[in-house]
């Protein structure tokens, strides 16, 4: 008999071997990346998801804490063909649920057909089918985690020292730690403040670019954060990542929706509508731009699927990306985005920005 068991919404129930004992429940997802399993674990954007990997091999090179991308793992369980002892040790380590010797070609290829979909898990000696079908009822949609910002956040403003003069006020969503440290690299010093700053918070710190990052959940539940872009466009240069584009284009004007199952892995192709050039990206989201509005012009498509990688505004100074430009893990193509984004920051107050000073 197997000792753990996954409950689906589409009703099975599948059978695994049980690495690590627990019971919880979440969005059943996957990612086709072949590496980077390290940083995929510890990424804030699966909070409240069960991570499948479609590779059947995990750990085959160890665990190591530099690789991490926040100080915990966040998906509620983790799902593979074959985990090695090390990352079985880690995930137990922290209380993560695990499961192998699992199907996962057909969980994935079941996720490609029916879309994302909610899952409970029973793993241990005393775990039933009705264990796991208990822990499915309970489970939440995505939309439904209506503060989820809250668990993924920084508790208090952070600053991470650069040696240069441009400053950048980081609204932490869910943020990799690789975002700040691309920005750190290139000079910059960043404040990080919580996903629910106030404009007062911001106008503070008096920045040259406020930049939305990427995280978990529905765009739309981030109502402070939206209201930061209100305050602010046009008179401060605006980025984002990932969540943070679907944040700008709906607080500008623009529609997000839901996608059947999301874009996760090292590999997704980008086209630039401008240089007809193609790159590899790194991608983690299950929500996508609908529609940008008025303000906001489509740079940027998905090859597979035409959906919006990057939104940009030369009016506004606003300039995001649906993908991860800092390639932790995945390819190098798009690090000129954080140059990008500081090209934008004036540090002396001159040319067509202002520095950050919330209306009246």
């Amino acid at each position: 008999m197997s000792d753990a068991y996954l409950a689906l919404e589409d009703g099975r129930v599948v059978e695994a071997r049980g690495r690590v004992p627990g019971r919880t429940r979440g969005e059943l997802v996957f990612t086709t990346a072949y590496t980077g399993y390290e940083e995929s674990l510890t990424d804030p954007s699966y909070e409240e998801q069960v991570l499948t990997f479609s590779y059947p091999l995990i750990g085959n090179y160890g665990v190591r804490a530099e690789r991490f991308e926040s100080d915990r793992v966040h998906p509620r369980a983790a799902v593979a063909r074959e985990f090695t002892d090390d990352v079985v040790e880690w995930l137990a380590d922290e209380g993560v649920p695990a499961v192998d010797h699992i199907d996962t070609r057909d969980l994935v290829t079941s996720i490609r057909e029916e879309g994302a979909m909610k899952v409970g898990i029973a793993v241990g000696e005393d775990a039933t089918p009705e264990a796991a079908k208990e822990e499915l009822a309970k489970c939440k949609g995505m939309s439904e985690h209506v503060d989820i910002g809250a668990q993924v956040t920084t508790p208090e403003l952070t600053t991470y020292e650069g040696d240069g003069d441009q400053t950048v006020t980081l609204v932490d969503c869910g943020a990799k730690q690789s975002i700040v440290d691309s920005l750190v690299e290139r000079g910059a010093t960043v404040h990080v403040l919580p996903y629910d700053a106030t404009a007062d918070d911001v106008s503070a710190l008096d920045s040259d670019v406020l930049f939305i990052s990427n995280g978990p959940g529905d765009p739309e539940n981030y109502t402070a954060t939206r209201e930061l872009v209100e305050e602010f466009a046009g008179d401060v240069p605006i980025a984002g990542i990932c969540l943070g584009q679907q944040i700008v284009a709906s607080a500008l004007g623009g529609t997000t929706e839901k996608m059947a199952f999301g874009h996760r892995g090292v590999n997704q192709p980008v086209r630039d509508l401008q240089t007809g050039k193609v790159i590899m990206t790194t991608q983690n989201h299950g929500y996508t731009v609908a529609d940008p509005g008025e303000h906001l012009d489509v740079t940027q498509i998905n090859v597979n699927d035409d959906t919006a990688e990057g939104l940009e505004s030369e009016d506004l100074s606003v300039i995001t990306r649906q993908y991860h430009p800092e390639a932790h893990p995945g390819p190098h193509d798009s690090l000129g985005f954080f140059d990008d984004v500081l090209s934008m920051a004036d540090p002396e107050g001159n040319g067509r920005k202002r520095r950050i000073v919330a209306s009246d």
